[in-house]
């Protein structure tokens, strides 16, 4: 029975969080981030994030049993503990990403830090999965592992992702946002992780299943809360996009018809509107990369302003000629 579940812990802690992980990245409708870099993301938050964690929990556990106990701490080191460290540790590397140039709002910001977030519930997920394994109670396996997929591993990307997207939020506009983000991103995803192990650290001390049940509904308000922002901003993103190629319109680059396709998540992605002989995904791309680099550029700092123009330029020379390839 043990190497059973030990092997379907491996399957149920890796297929579900790659699953999620390749919808959240598809989600990314209007400009979606280099594969390679996602999976990046999500490695260090498997590997990295869980190892400086490991090592970051144990430290602060220590410490608080100074103040409280050794048993007290441990009570309610997930409540107090693990938000202070692991909120931290996983999203360190989105302050690696932000200074790429595929870091560009809000948006890159969620996908990149729920990347970060279902790396590390895969590698919790697993350690967790092959401890009740070791027990041999397969019930007992089953719960653990409907309960760690859809709600703790999620509640790990959930949290994350509101560090990334504040960062996303502040990266092109002024000091004010940019000073603010980090204590807003922290708190709220310190908060949502807080309330989760704290609810059910209660729930264990005091033996009522009903503060299990409690906390799955606050979760599931929290998730539609912060999914309901997300697409907030792949509205704002879109509207950038129709926003920036309408002024590519009036100066004659860009066909009214291509820029209110590119414009449209419906119609991007539909060969009918593209002329014969462009390609159609580059085309595409250079449109949406285009739109988003003036954007950037407007607001940019001084440092990067003359990366931003150059690249205005560039994409501009590439969409014409790729309309010059219409037959």
């Amino acid at each position: 029975m043990f190497l059973i579940l030990s092997l379907l812990s491996v399957f149920c802690a890796s297929v579900p969080m790659l699953t999620f992980l390749l919808v959240i990245w598809y989600m990314d409708r209007h400009d979606r981030e280099p594969l390679w870099l996602f999976l990046l993301t999500f490695l260090w938050g498997a590997c990295g994030a869980v190892s400086f964690a490991l090592i970051g929990n144990e430290s602060l556990t220590a410490l608080l049993g100074l103040v409280m106990g050794p048993d007290t701490a441990q009570t309610f080191a997930a409540a107090i503990v693990a938000p202070i460290v692991e909120e931290p540790m996983k999203a360190l590397v989105l302050f690696a990403v932000m200074f790429s140039r595929h870091f560009d709002n809000a948006t890159d910001g969620f996908v990149y830090g729920a990347a970060a977030g279902l790396g590390f519930g895969m590698t919790e997920n697993l350690f967790y999965f092959l401890n009740v394994a070791a027990s041999g109670d397969a019930f007992g396996w089953v719960i653990t592992v409907v309960l760690r997929t859809f709600f703790s591993a999620v509640m790990h990307a959930t949290a994350t992702s509101c560090v990334g997207a504040m960062l996303g939020f502040a990266r092109f506009r002024g000091w004010g946002w940019k000073i603010a983000a980090l204590p807003i991103g922290f708190g709220v995803a310190m908060g949502i992780h807080a309330l989760w192990n704290g609810v059910l650290t209660v729930g264990d001390i005091v033996g009522n299943s009903m503060y299990l049940f409690t906390n799955l509904a606050l979760f599931v308000v929290e998730f539609i809360l912060v999914f309901a922002v997300f697409q907030f901003a792949l509205w704002e993103e879109r509207a950038t996009i129709r926003r920036e190629l309408a002024d590519e319109v009036q100066q004659g680059l860009v066909p009214l018809a291509h820029a209110g396709a590119a414009g449209s998540w419906f119609k991007r992605n539909r060969k009918d509107w593209t002329p014969r002989g462009i390609p159609h995904a580059q085309y595409v791309r250079a449109l949406t990369t285009l739109a988003l680099r003036k954007h950037q550029a407007r607001n940019a700092s001084a440092g990067g302003y003359a990366f931003y123009s150059e690249e205005v330029v560039r994409l501009r020379q590439e969409v014409k000629a790729l309309l010059a390839l219409a037959k």
